[in-house]
């Protein structure tokens, strides 16, 4: 009778291994379908500033007190989700990666009184093309001088893509 119980025994084990195996394996194939991935968007959205009213172009002069729309083209194969644009000072002479023309720069020093603008907006679900137009007056009282303009967009999916813009805030 004692080897009879360890047969069974032996026997329900090796039934358990079997039966937790087999649903282990059928999760696993479960869980790697041949799914069509066709909805996955791999696309970045676009910004442009190269059409007749984008504004500013490459080494463009802001002058101070005075007020400019700035305008940018956004698209995406899926969706837009937002934008931005920062403003910022360039008197150290940094840059960024995607900048295409590089302005003839000021000598380094440091700022006292920089303009400094970072905004963030939304687009409107669904949208996938739209139109930036950003209204700033440049404050008498900032620094004159070197400062990159930086659009940033986000598509509904999370890719973002940037580009930046060499301009020059004079009197």
């Amino acid at each position: 009778m004692l080897k009879y119980d360890a047969v069974l025994k032996l026997y329900k084990m090796k039934w358990t291994f079997k039966y937790f195996s087999f649903l282990f394996i059928a999760l696993f194939i479960s869980s790697c379908s041949s799914d069509d991935h066709t909805d996955i968007d791999e696309q970045k959205p676009t910004i442009s500033i190269h059409f007749a009213d984008g504004f500013p172009q490459a080494c463009e002069p802001l002058v101070k007190g005075e007020t400019y729309i700035f305008k940018a083209l956004v698209t995406d194969n899926k969706g837009l989700a937002s934008y931005s644009l920062d403003l910022h000072n360039n008197f150290d002479h940094h840059t960024h990666d995607d900048q295409n023309e590089v302005c003839d720069l000021e000598p380094i020093r440091e700022a006292v009184n920089p303009l400094i603008y970072m905004e963030n907006f939304t687009v409107t679900a669904g949208l996938t093309f739209y139109e930036i137009n950003i209204s700033i007056t440049i404050p008498n009282d900032v620094d004159t001088g070197d400062y990159h303009c930086a659009y940033s967009v986000t598509d509904e999916t999370g890719w973002q893509s940037r580009t930046s813009i060499d301009i020059k805030i004079v009197d």
